[in-house]
């Protein structure tokens, strides 16, 4: 048995555990409602833009704040649980099509799970506000690399279809750090593509390693969410209903569009996105030292 074949059953287990987890905490909720057209739409549409590599965290959260479908606090964990299973469908069609050097695709997919589910720990517990900071500066961060990708500032990339030594470890480490990354809400594929590229890597290589570790890092974080509930229900099943025909309808119908224009779109989207999630945590931090001063003038 090869490791890919490894891989791939690893992932399927991962999978199954995911669901059942999932499962049996959306039992217990006896009041769910099952999501409608808008968000098993934003689904198939951010969705579809990922598997051609733009990324769906900035646009999927943009379009809940739209439409104030998801609390602030929960949209990491929404996130995260939603995409895990177009993710998964993801990783099995890069990984199975697209030749890279098996120790340095897994190495890097541990990395990232270990990374995931770390940090999945720690912003699970995290409250409202310091969701926002988080959220607001990584959309930032992530407009940083989509801007340096516009102008061609990342690097081109060699032929590498795998790593050792130095550049190994290197990868590793910064899988590590982003997939933890991730369950905050920055977007993987940007910065994990730079990552790939100063290392040598073909460009074609780092679309098996973005996508399997998204698989993976998904299955294993988003468990840290669902044991804390801290997610939206009708939102998250509306983006895994709604985005596997999308991961589908890219990766085997339309496999390319010009890209350009629609990357400046979701650039635009990220700063206006950002931009409020950082102001809506100023005006969080200023009602509550009103909160605080009242008492205070109340006794004096």
């Amino acid at each position: 048995m090869t490791i890919k074949q490894l891989l791939f059953i690893a992932l399927a287990l991962c999978t199954v555990v995911f669901c059942v987890l999932w499962y049996q905490e959306a039992r217990r909720k006896q009041s769910l409602r099952w999501p409608g057209l808008r968000e098993c739409g934003i689904g198939l549409f951010t969705l579809f833009l990922d598997t051609l590599g733009i990324g769906a965290f900035a646009t999927t959260t943009a379009l809940y704040r739209v439409w104030n479908l998801v609390a602030d606090e929960d949209l990491p964990g929404t996130l995260n649980i939603g995409i895990t299973i177009p993710a998964v469908a993801q990783g099995y069609i890069y990984m199975s099509v697209v030749d890279v050097d098996p120790k340095t695709l897994t190495l890097m997919i541990i990395a990232a799970a270990a990374g995931a589910w770390f940090g999945a720990g720690i912003v699970s517990r995290w409250p409202r506000r310091k969701i926002q900071i988080g959220m607001g500066t990584t959309l930032f961060v992530t407009a940083g690399f989509l801007l340096c990708r516009q102008f061609d500032l990342l690097p081109l990339g060699g032929e590498l279809l795998g790593l050792d030594g130095p550049r190994l470890l290197i990868a590793v480490a910064a899988n590590l750090l982003l997939g933890a990354l991730m369950t905050l809400g920055i977007g993987f594929f940007a910065p994990c593509m730079m990552v790939v590229y100063m290392l040598g890597m073909s460009p074609r290589a780092a679309f098996p390693i973005m996508m399997g570790s998204c698989a993976f890092l998904g299955t294993v974080g988003s468990i840290r969410f669902i044991r804390q509930s801290r997610y939206n229900w009708r939102a998250a099943i509306g983006m895994t209903i709604g985005g596997l025909p999308g991961v589908l309808l890219a990766a085997y119908f339309v496999r390319s569009l010009p890209l350009y224009g629609l990357r400046w779109l979701v650039f635009c989207v990220m700063i206006y996105t950002g931009f409020n999630m950082l102001r809506a945590a100023s005006r969080e931090r200023a009602q509550t030292l009103n909160k605080e001063v009242q008492p205070s003038v109340a006794e004096a």
